[in-house]
């Protein structure tokens, strides 16, 4: 179906002018887009100046093309324009660009962090809020392309600022600490943040056992969870995981039962992890055949997934059976999978690299 942008300008000339210009809008930033895809950065460039020249000053078109300039590295350019909305001709869609710059972060994905600091004091000097949002979004890009000290720093100045760190946040400090190794730290920073707030779940408890359990302090882990309990936190499935992992590569299989038990009695369905620590636990000290008394108290039956959260693996891993479940389910999509049947085939698989090991 065609439009017939000529006619509806002759019948309402208003409603015309503003889709002719969305029309054109668009089309030009479809063919942005389609030449920074090709890295024909020449054109990209071209275009970017032809919708500034066309006085195109809706927020998220210059957010966009704001990105675009950046990616093609003329960040000065950037600031500039800012500048220009905020002092000279429209500081309502200034104020609008950062309140979308503020949260999507489009700015400086290079990892320059003192033009990003400079920017922020320019936004501050023209009069613009910075609000929670903002203060969050500097700590993700400080958290993701800064050192720790330089994280350490700024989540410093977020505190004194009143703000409080959201569930994205934690998690990017979180993340930071844990590529760096340092646990204790990590373990600090959550106390910091109030194990006790409600609003983000059990996210500080699982990160703080997770921090014992990367060093197997089995004691201290212990301990922390009871904390958690006492303080009214129910555990989750990642809760349960963290010190079913531990227990499974310490062979503590008594812990790893009672955790197992405490799971069913609040109605946590085990997933793929869950399985993998049990199989692992006792095929790992070569009690295999206690396996399926193990496995009696759990549903074998049910299709696997895993629910865990991913953070848990960059500190503990997966286990070999967690990994080898995961080839068979990418290669035998069509398959319908229950865990006794990946269990079936994951101790064939063993069973033969026994014999293979024993011939030789």
């Amino acid at each position: 179906m065609k439009l017939d942008c000529f006619g509806l300008v002759q019948i309402s000339p208003l409603r015309g002018d503003t889709l002719l210009i969305k029309v054109g809008v668009e089309h030009m930033r479809a063919k942005c887009y389609y030449f920074l895809e090709n890295n024909n950065m020449h054109m990209a460039k071209t275009i970017t100046r032809q919708m500034e020249v066309a006085s195109i000053f809706a927020a998220p078109i210059l957010c966009r093309n704001l990105k675009i300039l950046n990616c093609l590295g003329f960040h000065g350019t950037c600031n500039l324009k800012i500048r220009k909305l905020g002092r000279e001709r429209l500081p309502h869609v200034a104020q609008q660009l950062w309140g979308l710059l503020e949260r999507y972060i489009l700015f400086w994905k290079g990892g320059q962090l003192q033009l990003m600091e400079n920017t922020l004091k320019e936004m501050v000097s023209n009069g613009f809020p910075v609000d929670s949002a903002t203060g969050n979004a500097f700590l993700l890009y400080y958290s993701e392309f800064g050192s720790s000290s330089e994280m350490e720093a700024a989540y410093g100045r977020f505190k004194r600022s009143g703000f409080s760190i959201e569930e994205e946040g934690i998690r990017a400090v979180a993340s930071a600490y844990i590529k760096e190794g340092k646990f204790y730290r990590l373990g600090e920073f959550l106390r910091g943040v109030g194990l006790g707030r409600k609003n983000v779940g059990n996210l500080l408890w699982n990160f703080l056992l997770l921090s014992y359990a990367a060093n197997f302090k089995m004691k201290s882990m212990q301990r922390e969870f009871l904390s958690m309990l006492e303080a009214g936190f129910s555990p989750d499935l990642t809760t349960f995981n963290i010190r079913a992992l531990a227990f499974s590569r310490m062979a503590l299989f008594w812990d790893l039962h009672v955790s197992l038990e405490h799971m069913k009695h609040d109605r946590v369905i085990p997933d793929l992890v869950t399985y993998g620590c049990v199989v692992d636990a006792f095929l790992d000290r070569k009690v295999g055949r206690n396996l399926d008394f193990a496995l009696t108290r759990m549903n074998v039956d049910d299709s696997p997934l895993v629910s865990t959260d991913q953070l848990v693996f960059d500190v503990l891993g997966k286990g070999d059976f967690h990994s080898s479940s995961e080839a068979f389910l990418e290669c035998n999509r069509q398959q319908k999978w229950t865990y006794r049947k990946l269990i079936s085939v994951y101790l064939k698989k063993k069973y033969r690299c026994n014999q293979i090991f024993w011939n030789y």
